[in-house]
């Protein structure tokens, strides 16, 4: 009783701090409590939101800080009770209960913070290897997102018995699939993940090993004609690559730096005048700040070509050696993310655009997709066709965004 009225004391004292919420912003996620989970692996999150009138998702995204580590979780319901109260602050208040896998190397580290969203600037420190946890507080810095994956346990069809090293593979990029009919790539479909090559999943920058930044990563872009007979692939793109990853890390209070390197190779598997093949070497830095309700994230790119350039040898002219990846958006909301490139000694340019929002704040649905739209406009939307002028507008839906 105490405990349940210590809680509740807290709740108000939040929820008179200066971060109202207000129409305009979403409401304010709390951790109120951690947990022991069913085993030693697990723990149960009471998360609450300091508005009566507020709907708590299935899921939600996480971060897990240890010794400067960070690594992407995710909190899946646990049940579907949802008790609310007040007054907290005139609004009343809801709360509900997660799980948390822990990750494999969590495992008697200590101390972990649990934050909710990348820019939060506070978190929920326990005990990982502890059988119960009590309230502490921590102060959190900005955290970058779509550095590492959400890392979830989800039911399979068959025992995935004998994958050890299954946790170090990720998604890496977008996931989607967009249709706009009367262009000769209707639809485009990405799809992409990364594995980290040495060490303990997602223990990656901090106090890590330095070779556990080393990771494989594959993309592959499919271009689909869907309104010519038979519906052919005009283009397929393959996309391997070797690269050292720098996780985020705090430089002030609302800035944190990260980055990567790497060695990219691009072909389309053709052969005859159709074929298209390149090697480039890029680094690409990147800043993450929070502005409001909105994480504003900035990276900007260089690379240059290495090998031969047989196969497209105009391709410097149109592609460029510079380009600028920039996103803006809410958590659980928008978000618009642009890859642009630029070819300063021909004066071509292109941007590349994705735009998605989860589908189940649109429509009362447990389906687990964002509605994506996407568009391009400029020089080489593909490598077959990297020499054209093209422009796009796409519409479809995501898995990742």
């Amino acid at each position: 009783m105490m405990l349940q009225s210590f809680r509740l004391l807290s709740l108000l004292l939040l929820a008179a701090a200066p971060v109202a919420v207000t129409a305009q912003s979403q409401p304010q996620r709390i951790v109120s409590a951690v947990m022991p989970g069913a085993d030693a692996g697990s723990r149960i999150v009471e998360i609450t939101v300091l508005d009566g009138t507020a709907r708590l998702p299935e899921r939600i995204g996480a971060e897990l800080i240890r010794g400067g580590a960070r690594q992407a979780v995710t909190l899946v319901r646990a049940g579907a009770d949802t008790e609310t109260g007040g007054p907290a602050g005139g609004r009343g208040y809801v709360q509900a209960r997660y799980r948390l896998a822990l990750p494999v190397d969590t495992m008697g580290a200590g101390v972990a913070t649990l934050a909710l969203e990348p820019g939060s600037v506070g978190g929920y420190a326990f005990a990982v290897n502890a059988a119960a946890t009590a309230p502490a507080s921590s102060a959190q810095a900005l955290a970058a997102p779509v550095i590492v994956a959400d890392a979830v346990e989800a039911p399979s069809a068959k025992p995935e018995t004998g994958n050890a090293f299954l946790g170090n593979l990720s998604t890496y990029g977008p996931i989607y699939g967009v249709y706009g009919p009367g262009t000769n790539t209707d639809a485009r479909i990405q799809i992409g993940f990364k594995y980290q090559l040495f060490g303990a999943a997602g223990a990656v920058g901090g106090d890590a090993p330095a070779e556990n930044g080393l990771h494989f990563g594959y993309t592959q872009r499919l271009f689909w004609n869907l309104g010519k007979k038979s519906s052919p692939f005009r283009n397929v793109e393959y996309r391997p690559e070797l690269f050292y990853l720098v996780p985020a890390a705090a430089v002030t209070d609302r800035i944190v730096l990260g980055g990567q390197a790497g060695i990219r190779h691009e072909s389309n598997g053709r052969d005859g005048l159709d074929s298209r093949s390149i090697n480039t070497v890029y680094v690409q830095p990147q800043a993450t700040t929070r502005i409001g309700d909105m994480v504003v994230t900035v990276g900007p790119r260089a690379w240059f070509y290495v090998g031969s350039l047989e196969d497209n040898p105009q391709i410097k002219r149109y592609r460029g050696n510079t380009g600028l990846f920039a996103e803006v958006g809410q958590v659980d909301g928008w978000r618009l993310s642009t890859t642009t490139n630029v070819a300063f000694q021909s004066g071509r340019a292109s941007i590349d655009a994705l735009l998605s929002y989860p589908l189940a704040r649109i429509v009362a649905s447990d389906l687990n997709l964002y509605v994506f739209g996407q568009a391009f406009a400029g020089y080489g939307e593909n490598l077959l066709d990297y020499t054209k002028r093209q422009t796009r507008v796409r519409i479809g839906v995501g898995f990742v965004r």
